[in-house]
């Protein structure tokens, strides 16, 4: 909901201009991305040494709620577009945090033949929570008044996610410390980190081959999302209310895909599945850089919402059948890891393209670039089924 509906508001009521406003909100996702890559990682080794995994998913989350909260205080004015950025920037980095230990909880629940199922699962009901909230949003602030009231849609996004996670946070699994553990060195853990990805590179480089070339093509991903509504609004003249029809449909198509898809990937691999969805992706997103026609930008969007979440599906489908038994949560910790350490990348290829076109609408193009070379880095792998690759 902040992706389509607060966004917009700060580029377009609160900004001078929407290319000033883009510039900004996206120059502080690219710095929110830097302090992910930073951060995160080392969420995820202290919580496998200390365990706590849902206390730890309670402060992050609360976290989270006061950063969308505080948004509420954002005016319709250019003196609070910084603060505007930089509280949808804490925000960010606070909501990746909370996935780490959110994740971590998936091997908990699932077991290797209903991981996918699960998964997929979680990603067609997070589009469906997303539909349902922008419909909550769309009656709430926005029909029947001549101006949208956007700022309650903080305090909205806030208690949303503080009510849904609520029932996990009391209910849900909880880790036990690790045995024998010291006292936790920020070095250590950043040594750790290098030491699995080395080992890695001599034992099953197909594997690293894959972290590489999805945490590129995956952040591409999340900017097609996190920039849609922006340039809806600003490049195609969308109003507050078409944006939010926009986002209805985009979550709807995209659970809808995600679920029906998920038996491609069973029959003819994830792989087919990731890169078909990445072309579709690379000719929708360029598409909307040519057009300028209203529908063509609709059928575009319906294009890129039916394959991001596939891809994102396939993404954990294709790891969880190259993971050999035994090793699933030191790999999905890297999936994560891997993701986060190039969070800033698709912002700042917006922000550069942005910076070289002169317009709003160019930086879809630095999205696109991302897309591609994430697509280039996967097409060579050959991936095995949870053995062991011999060190080319």
């Amino acid at each position: 909901m902040l992706t389509f509906v607060f966004s917009v508001y700060i580029t377009d009521g609160i900004a001078a201009d929407e290319v000033t406003g883009t510039a900004a909100l996206s120059g502080a996702q690219t710095w929110a991305g830097v302090v992910i890559a930073l951060i995160c990682p080392l969420m995820g080794v202290f919580a496998d040494r200390y365990g706590r995994r849902r206390r730890l998913l309670g402060i992050s989350t609360l976290g989270l709620v006061l950063a969308m909260a505080s948004l509420f205080w954002a005016e319709p004015d250019p003196s609070y577009l910084m603060f505007a950025v930089i509280m949808l920037a804490v925000a960010s980095v606070v909501s990746e945090i909370a996935s780490v230990f959110y994740n971590g909880m998936l091997l908990q629940i699932a077991t290797p033949s209903t991981f996918g199922r699960i998964s997929g699962m979680g990603w067609g009901l997070g589009y469906l929570g997303g539909l349902v909230a922008l419909v909550v949003c769309l009656f709430a602030f926005v029909l029947g008044r001549e101006t949208a009231n956007i700022q309650p849609v903080a305090l909205l996004c806030a208690a949303w996610t503080g009510i849904f996670c609520l029932p996990l946070l009391l209910i849900g699994p909880n880790t036990a410390p690790a045995e024998n553990v010291g006292r936790f060195s920020v070095i250590g853990a950043y040594r750790d980190i290098v030491a699995r990805i080395v080992a890695l590179w001599r034992t099953q480089r197909s594997l690293l081959h894959f972290f590489v070339s999805s945490a590129i093509f995956r952040d591409g991903l999340g900017a097609v999302f996190a920039f849609a509504g922006i340039i809806a609004a600003g490049s195609f003249g969308f109003s507050t209310e078409e944006v939010i029809y926009l986002g209805i449909a985009a979550n709807l198509v995209a659970g809808i895909s995600t679920w029906t898809l998920g038996r491609v990937d069973d029959r003819l691999g994830p792989r087919v599945v990731i890169i078909s969805g990445l072309v579709l992706l690379v000719v929708a997103c360029t598409a909307v850089f040519l057009t300028t026609a209203t529908t063509a930008f609709w059928i575009c969007a319906i294009v890129i919402s039916a394959s991001v979440g596939p891809v994102q599906s396939a993404s954990r489908s294709m790891l969880a059948r190259m993971t050999p038994p035994g090793l699933e949560n030191e790999n999905f910790g890297l999936y994560a890891t891997s993701g986060r350490a190039v969070s800033f990348l698709a912002p700042f290829a917006f922000t550069v393209a942005i910076s070289i076109g002169g317009t709003q609408k160019a930086g879809i193009l630095g999205i696109v670039v991302v897309l591609v070379i994430g697509l280039l880095a996967f097409l060579p792998l050959r991936a095995t089924n949870g053995v062991r690759d011999a060190a080319v």
